[in-house]
């Protein structure tokens, strides 16, 4: 296995996150590495692992911009994101969000490709300690 960590993690919005959870770990063999609720208990970001693969999922708030039923994409891991935004939006990147910093401490942005794919970015290595 290779000594770098990974920079692609795809990511998942479920209805019901805890749910999906249970359901990966029963039915594919993934391993929970972390999951946050909120006040609610509503599952609001989760980690999980199938091999040297990992995984982030959540229960998709509909509400927000940018997210839906069954939201998806792919996170990427960069040293520097304000730099790598720059590079997308010169690009014509249709900007879901802009840069911002995270209730975690990391910075990330979210844009869509000229498929509609969402690309999300950002500092924070999933599966490095949840």
């Amino acid at each position: 296995m290779p000594s770098d960590p990974p920079t692609l993690y795809p990511y998942f919005g479920y209805r019901d996150a805890a749910a999906a959870i249970e359901w990966l770990e029963a039915a594919l063999g993934f391993a929970r590495l972390a999951v946050h609720a909120g006040d609610d208990g509503v599952v609001v970001h989760g980690e999980m692992r199938l091999g040297n693969g990992v995984i982030m999922l959540g229960t998709t708030p509909e509400r927000l911009p940018g997210h839906g039923r069954g939201d998806h994409g792919v996170y990427l891991l960069v040293d520097d994101v304000d730099a790598h935004f720059a590079r997308a939006a010169a690009a014509g990147a249709d900007v879901v969000f802009p840069p911002e910093d995270t209730a975690w401490g990391t910075r990330r942005y979210r844009v869509r490709d000229p498929e509609g794919y969402k690309w999300s970015v950002g500092g924070y290595q999933p599966g490095a300690g949840g």
